[in-house]
């Protein structure tokens, strides 16, 4: 799968990207939504997406849809996030296969959006923790990392300590997260016991086995012919709080 956060990268907003064999797309945050409206439908995948403090304070919830039409109090209603992502915020949904709990937004250090202080985002936590329903999940996706996991010392990227225990409690293979921006430097992967933590800004290849507890109903998606082309190195956006 391709995990992306943070940083546009132009190597990926660009039609190479369709020759990519990825059944997957994640995304952890404070990207532009037309990026990752690019990206889903360039390579015709599910997306799954948590929400970064850079993104705009929009008001997800509240929508059905019907034969994919979204509505919102019975009325067709345009949904404010990217086209053709699901929101996994607080929620755990399933894509290609995986189990995904989602938790976006940063530790509050200003009045902009989608922050929370470690209280709030503990009740959240908390709250995602009961949706598993007792089930382990295959990925912890988050905007921010867990206090003392990769995050930094300066307000804005102070990691979030309940994430620690939400890890306790989901059994993730993998967390995978965004918001701290490594300026070049090279960015090592981290444990939580069983679970491996990545810092993903920018972009990721990740393979991950399907669990096979997750796999009821599951259809693999049609393959188209891929031209498998070997791992090259692309360059870095610009970076920001």
């Amino acid at each position: 799968m391709l995990v992306v956060a943070d940083e546009v990268e132009p190597g990926l907003w660009s039609d190479a990207i369709r020759s990519m064999p990825v059944d997957l797309l994640l995304a952890a945050g404070d990207l532009p939504f037309d990026y990752l409206e690019f990206l889903v439908d360039a390579l015709d995948r599910p997306g799954v997406f948590v929400p970064g403090n850079h993104d705009l304070d929009l008001d997800l919830g509240g929508f059905d849809s019907v034969a994919g039409i979204p509505l919102r109090a019975g009325f067709p209603s345009r949904w404010p996030g990217p086209r053709g992502w699901i929101n996994a915020d607080g929620e755990v949904v399933t894509a290609a296969g995986l189990r995904i709990a989602g938790l976006g937004g940063s530790i509050r250090y200003n009045d902009g959006p989608n922050q929370w202080t470690e209280a709030q985002q503990a009740r959240r936590a908390r709250r995602l923790v009961r949706k598993a329903r007792r089930r382990p999940v295959d990925v912890l996706l988050t905007h921010s990392p867990p206090r003392g996991v990769g995050d930094r010392e300066d307000p804005p990227h102070r990691g979030f300590e309940c994430l620690r225990d939400a890890v306790d409690r989901l059994h993730p293979a993998w967390m995978l997260h965004g918001h701290i921006h490594p300026h070049g430097e090279p960015v090592p992967d981290h444990q939580l016991g069983a679970t491996t933590v990545r810092n993903v800004v920018g972009h990721r290849f990740i393979e991950i086995a399907r669990s096979p507890a997750n796999l009821e109903g599951y259809s693999p998606p049609i393959q188209r012919r891929w031209a498998v082309r070997p791992a090259r190195a692309i360059g870095r956006g610009h970076s920001h709080t």
